[in-house]
């Protein structure tokens, strides 16, 4: 079995025994509240498990540089399991800041929510009631998260580390979501020269960080990584998040919703100040960077609309700059991992990874 497949099967096998817990625990609290465990379990089903995956590389690199017959163990299973529940919570809240109807195919956790309100034939407003209950969803699985990062972390010795580690990827990526939103609103009043500058910032810290960086240092500090060996993972981390992000924004703009599971266009109709925005408005004229800003951001964007504005991009440039920076980020993480010392299969599977994280179309 690849490795990719033994680290999804095993972080599946490790949630599910999880979620057998929960619900044994929940089971008094009657037949209302299963129904906010089954809307948990559901956004639990499906993606790429990347974070579990650069979690155990992490762990990996580090644990078999110090004995090459290192082998995973509970507490790593345990957080890599918290760190998709993480991505989780941190998906339903994306979703409903985003006001996105889909995910990943399915209807978005506050949309699920909201056709539950009408199946059960309960009072008041189905919108507001799947609103609220997102918020509470997403706030319980970032719950499950600690639980599972606390059942890890059982008298390990390496507990204080990866503590650390986790709660500052917290901070980074609630500051990094504020960003983005204050982002769609500040672009106005700031000078246009800055945009990029701004968009990139965004990016490190909502999604470049916790991606791949912090996921990678929690595997290493679990495993006892020292300086060095930490540094170099951050090194290769940061700027491989960087281009896994900018990938997903030119995938916002041109993907296909048949792979990506969300619309085409999407980022357009939600006013998502990018990189790839940034760009292009440098790239244009006045007269043509303010009919972008009249129609980005519109929700009832038509399919000529978000096609014309495609075009203005490529046609600006912008498209292949981004290409170009998602090249050059991933080249500098590659470098990072030269004479690096860490385990040189672990090394490997690393630069396969990189190589999922930015040559998709999902």
């Amino acid at each position: 079995m690849p490795l990719s497949s033994q680290v999804q099967q095993a972080v599946a096998d490790r949630l599910e025994r999880f979620i057998s817990a929960m619900r044994s625990e929940a089971a008094p609290y009657g037949p209302d509240a299963a129904l906010l465990l089954d809307a948990a379990v559901q956004t639990l089903h499906g993606g790429k498990r990347l974070r579990a995956r650069f979690c155990h590389s992490g762990w990996t690199a580090v644990a078999r540089f110090a004995d090459n017959r290192a082998q995973a163990t509970d507490p790593l299973w345990d957080l890599c399991a918290a760190v998709e529940i993480f991505q989780s919570a941190a998906l339903v809240h994306d979703d409903l800041i985003d006001n996105s109807d889909t995910r990943r195919g399915r209807p978005a956790a506050h949309r699920a929510l909201q056709q539950l309100h009408g199946e059960q034939h309960w009072a008041g407003d189905a919108d507001a009631f799947g609103r609220s209950s997102a918020i509470l969803l997403g706030d319980l699985l970032i719950s499950w998260s600690d639980d599972l990062l606390e059942q890890a972390l059982t008298e390990h010795p390496h507990a204080a580390s990866v503590r650390r580690v986790y709660a500052r990827m917290r901070r980074d990526v609630t500051t990094g979501q504020f960003l983005d939103i204050a982002e769609e609103s500040a672009w106005r009043v700031s000078p246009d020269a800055e945009h990029a500058e701004r968009a990139l910032r965004v990016a490190s810290l909502k999604s470049a960080r916790y991606s791949v960086e912090q996921p990678l240092a929690l595997g290493a500090a679990l495993a006892g990584a020292d300086a060095d060996q930490l540094a170099a993972l951050r090194a290769f981390g940061h700027p491989l998040g960087m281009a896994f992000q900018l990938r997903d924004d030119v995938l916002g703009v041109f993907g296909d919703q048949a792979v990506t599971g969300k619309p085409t266009g999407d980022d357009l109709r939600e006013g998502k100040r990018t990189v790839l925005i940034a760009l292009t408005r440098e790239n244009l004229d006045a007269s043509a960077r303010r009919v972008v800003d009249d129609l980005l951001g519109d929700p009832d964007l038509e399919d000529a609309q978000v096609a014309a504005l495609q075009a203005t991009i490529s046609d600006s440039g912008a498209l292949d700059q981004v290409e170009e920076m998602i090249r050059a980020y991933a080249s500098e993480a590659d470098r990072a991992l030269i004479g690096a010392r860490l385990d040189n299969a672990a090394v490997g599977d690393l630069r396969d990874l990189a190589r999922a994280a930015t040559v998709r179309t999902a």
